[in-house]
């Protein structure tokens, strides 16, 4: 019966599409986490109205004739499912798992492109270092196309000084605590995340932490994101105070900065990370590993702040200057990383998006 059904609804879906032209609709997927990547696809989807891209739901992949569908990720690469799909174009995004170094998922997924690449119309990569890696595959260099992880503006405004004071209220944590954030997920899972997530560099993270509570005597910590585990435990047994805040909905994290002193970065691998270009636009000095946007967007000693991933002895004396920093030194650094990222807003990207698709989305 349960086929019998699916046969007539994508009867009902062949019908109803009858009129629409071959590739005229793009059918965008996220990762149904409600996290970072659902919002990528609700911001693609605002871009493309903008543009006059007529987006579709998931299910129109049954349309009468075949469609456009973008995946917000490259997971997608793991099963043969997307192959079934033809003759609809595919395109997704390609943020980060760089090959041969020791992970056999990021190798897996290099392969699969390699084999598969002719019959891929589109990728989007997030940094330099991750266009490389795609372009090594074979594939045509004219479907590949460099567009950051890009944030909303109006999501995260510059912090004054009494937001910092309120947030600090409102969380509970001292006025005169020198605040560390670190908002992502870096344990294996949604669960407790006991198991650290290595390529997340939570080891480091806490080694440089550790680091600081020596020099830093009221260091704080503000913890958000899922399957922080591993962080948790580290920063208890050294006995380094935190806070560990859950939120509801994406946005909600930008309230999160107005408390911080620094955000910290210590992955060995990413495709963004988001927080690189928050941190930027809210205002809090930005200390980074040499990963995903921040190799190419982070300017040392001008806007942020950048080293080697592992190198925890460099990101301890990194934060250790922003420590020590003075007001109009900072004041510089911080207006320098502010148009960094206005200049990597969605609203910025609108241009690329429309490069992107010509060629892939036809006109209705």
């Amino acid at each position: 019966m349960k086929f019998v059904l699916q046969d007539v609804a994508k009867g009902i879906l062949k019908a109803a599409s009858v009129g629409w032209k071959p590739y005229s609709r793009l059918i965008l997927y996220g990762d149904s986490a409600g996290w970072v990547l659902d919002w990528e696809m609700r911001e693609l989807k605002r871009i493309c109205s903008q543009i006059e891209i007529p987006v579709a739901k998931p299910v129109w992949r049954h349309a009468y004739r075949p469609q456009s569908i973008f995946f917000s990720n490259h997971f997608v690469l793991l099963n043969d499912d997307w192959m079934r799909w033809y003759p609809n174009r595919i395109g997704f995004s390609y943020f980060h798992g760089i090959p041969n170094t020791g992970n056999r998922i990021f190798d897996s997924f290099h392969e699969a492109l390699r084999k598969n690449h002719e019959r891929i119309s589109r990728i989007q990569v997030s940094h330099s270092q991750m266009m490389d890696v795609t372009l090594q595959s074979g594939i045509d260099p004219s479907k590949v196309f460099l567009i950051r992880i890009a944030l909303n503006l109006g999501f995260f405004p510059f912090r004054t000084a009494e937001q910092k004071l309120n947030m600090r209220d409102e969380l509970g944590i001292p006025q005169s605590a020198f605040v560390v954030g670190s908002f992502q997920k870096d344990g294996v899972g949604w669960e407790d995340g006991n198991e650290p997530k290595l390529i997340k560099g939570p080891d480091v993270f806490v080694s440089t932490l550790k680091l600081l509570k020596r020099d830093i005597p009221e260091l704080f910590v503000l913890l958000s994101g899922p399957a922080r585990g591993y962080v948790r435990r580290g920063l208890e047994e050294a006995q380094i105070p935190y806070k560990h805040v859950f939120v509801k909905a994406y946005p909600d994290i930008a309230r999160l900065f107005q408390a911080l002193d620094v955000y910290l970065v210590a992955s060995r691998q990413e495709g963004g990370p988001k927080a690189i270009l928050e941190s930027m636009a809210s205002g809090v000095p930005l200390v980074t590993t040499r990963v995903g946007q921040a190799m190419d967007l982070v300017k040392h000693d001008e806007n942020a702040w950048i080293t080697e991933p592992e190198d925890v002895e460099g990101l301890a004396a990194l934060i250790l200057k922003v420590y020590g920093l003075g007001s109009s030194e900072l004041a510089a650094v911080l207006k320098n990383a502010r148009a960094t990222a206005e200049a990597n807003s969605y609203d910025a990207q609108i241009p690329l998006w429309q490069g992107f698709m010509k060629g892939f989305v036809e006109s209705a």
